[in-house]
This record gives structure tokens, sequence and C-alpha cells, in this order.
């Protein structure tokens, strides 16, 4: 009996699987996977990602799964300006951190963004787009965020030829009402570069670093992936992953390779 289910269950995966082939083959949705490469374009999308990260906090015992709920909602302000709001909400779950025996689970701080876009690239095919940042202090327990209002600007700039994006996004925050003694002055970089092929299969590589002014620590860490666009029924959805490499970090901060799973839910205007 095990082994008919066994062979009844791989067939049927083997039949999904094929299904979603065909599915990614024909699907004449270029546009869809080059919009998903550039941040403020004007597309709805629910991108949740998953990162593992260990070798966390005293002896390098700790470990922390941090599931990143990022909705990007355009807005379309005149004929030639759309304002693109896009969020980071973490959900957090950490174990032997700060210390080996410790651990929480929650929800950190909310990280929200606007950037106003000009609709229309300039002559020379840049797309760029300036605004506010916020930090929310929603972290349901101390270690899980800061706790602390902050604001900045953030930015960014873009160019996308043929199945090439490439740019870099950037803020920093400063904080200007906190519980106790804490501060956020931090400067955030994200320089990026994708290539998207004629099966709708984005590569990936970027860096997310972040640098604080006040202990003076660089976490670098640098990310390869790869984020295939397909259909589930009618939904259109993006499911990928990769690894990345913690180039630096703090003392405390996490160390040597890491995981990262991403599932982007799209929803194309009409």
């Amino acid at each position: 009996m095990s082994a008919f289910i066994s062979k009844r269950s791989i067939s049927i995966a083997m039949t999904t699987c094929l299904s979603m082939l065909s599915q990614i083959a024909t699907a004449d949705d270029a546009s869809i996977a080059q919009k998903l490469a550039n941040p403020v374009a004007s597309l709805i999308s629910v991108p949740i990602q998953i990162n593992y990260d260990d070798k966390y906090g005293i002896g390098e015992k700790g470990s922390i799964w941090k599931t990143n709920v990022q909705p990007v909602i355009p807005v379309s302000l005149n004929d030639d300006w759309n304002m693109i709001s896009r969020t980071i909400l973490p959900f957090i779950d950490q174990s032997d951190f700060p210390v080996q025996g410790q651990g929480e689970s929650g929800v950190g701080d909310v990280v929200q963004s606007f950037f106003f876009s000009p609709k229309a690239p300039t002559a020379g095919g840049l797309v760029w787009g300036v605004g506010p940042v916020i930090n929310i202090p929603t972290a349901t327990k101390d270690a899980l965020g800061p706790r602390a209002w902050a604001a900045g600007p953030t930015g960014l700039v873009l160019k996308q030829s043929g199945p090439w994006t490439y740019g870099a996004l950037g803020n920093h925050l400063w904080s200007f009402a906190k519980e106790d003694n804490t501060e956020i002055n931090a400067s955030f970089l994200q320089p990026f570069v994708s290539y998207i092929t004629p099966k709708k299969l984005t590569y990936y590589v970027n860096t997310e670093s972040t640098y604080n002014w006040d202990s003076k620590d660089w976490s670098v860490p640098i990310n390869v992936g790869a984020n295939q666009l397909m259909k589930f029924g009618n939904q259109l959805m993006q499911i990928g992953g990769g690894v990345r490499y913690w180039a630096d970090s703090g003392e405390f901060g996490p160390k040597g390779w890491a995981l990262r799973m991403n599932i982007v839910f799209v929803f194309p205007k009409g």
C-alpha cells in the first residue's frame, strides 16, 4: 500500500510540474517579469521573502528566521507621476540569540517607503524615484526591533536595457522618538543587477548593505539567486530563492552563508 501511495504521489507531482512548466513556457508575461525587476514599476505585487541566517550572537550559536511581507502599491497622481508605496512587515523567530538558550518570536518594526517617480524614463532611459522612508515601532518585543520612530530620505535609480536591469536603492533613517535609549542612525544601500531569460526566469545579484553610524559597523550580505514567473490557475506568481554570503557584519551579527526564498503574488492591471 505504501509503495502504491508513493508511486501515485510521484505521478501527481510529475503531472503538476509538467503543467507548471507548460504554463511557464507559453505565458506571454515578459513585460511583467521586467516590471518586477523595477522597484517603482506601476504594478501591484505582494512579495513574501523568507530569510534564514545563523551564527548570530555570543559564541555564534544563534539563528534567525525572518519572513518579510512586502506589499507594493502604485498610485497614479497625474499623467506624469506615480507614487509607489513599499512596506516591509517582518515576522521574526530567533533562537539562541542574543545568548544560547534565549529566543523570541513576533513582529518587528515596519519600514514604510514612498517613492515619487515619473511615469516615463528620462531621455537617457533612466528610471528614478525619491521620497520619505519611515521606521514604525511595531515590534512586539524589545529583542525584535529598536521600537523607535525614525525617518529620512529614500531614493533609487535604475536602467533597463533588453533583459538587463541594473541600478541602486538607498535610504537613511534617523530616530526622532524612542523608548529607553534606543537610537537609529543608519544608512542602507542596495546596488542590484538582474537578467531575465526568454522563459521569464530572472537571475539576480545584489547587496543589502547597512552602515550603523553610532556603532561604526557595516552589515553586508551578498545575495545571488533566481526567480521564475509562472501561473497557478489564474494567479500570476514569481517563485524562487537563492543564497547569500555575509561579507561583513557587526560583532554579534550573522556569519558565513545563509538562505533566502521568495514568493511574489502579482496583480497586473486589467
